[in-house]
């Protein structure tokens, strides 16, 4: 397996308690796994939410009123200045955990992919039209697989 940057450093906060989500650990692997090959230096946040502060974040800047599995935030560093600041990442636990039921997929397994999902997003990747849609897929079914974790898009 691909070891991720040079150098990451990705702080991880609990909005909620943290009894059955998965430890910062894990969370740190899963995003130097999306990134490894791709970026050398990374800082990111993520943040694990309740369903409120998760529809609050999605209405104000998605104008969506409803909290959804991942949001993911780009840094927007001023011209010239030259961090490696990616940005953020916000995944609502209560929407996650509902997903990994309905899907009949492991909540560890969900979380990884949302979690690739999300900062494949802080580097740029889309899903607006199907052709950006199938490449970002692919994408996350190859990080996945060397994570071990199966195809998220199987019985989708």
């Amino acid at each position: 397996m691909t070891r991720g940057p040079v150098r990451l450093d990705v702080s991880v906060e609990y909005a909620l308690p943290r009894i059955g989500l998965p430890a910062a650990v894990s969370f740190r692997k899963w995003v130097a796994a999306a990134l490894a090959g791709r970026i050398r230096e990374a800082d990111l946040a993520l943040r694990v939410v309740g369903t409120k502060e998760g529809r609050a974040l999605n209405r104000h800047y998605r104008g969506k009123d409803y909290a959804t599995n991942v949001l993911s935030f780009p840094a927007e560093l001023p011209e010239g200045v030259k961090l490696p600041l990616l940005g953020d990442i916000v995944l609502c636990a209560p929407v996650v955990a509902k997903e990994a039921r309905e899907q009949k997929k492991s909540l560890a397994a969900h979380y990884a992919h949302l979690t690739v999902h999300g900062t494949l997003h802080l580097l740029g990747w889309n899903h607006e039209d199907a052709r950006e849609a199938d490449a970002m897929e692919q994408l996350e079914r190859e990080i996945l697989a060397e994570l071990g974790i199966g195809d998220p898009y199987a019985d989708a």
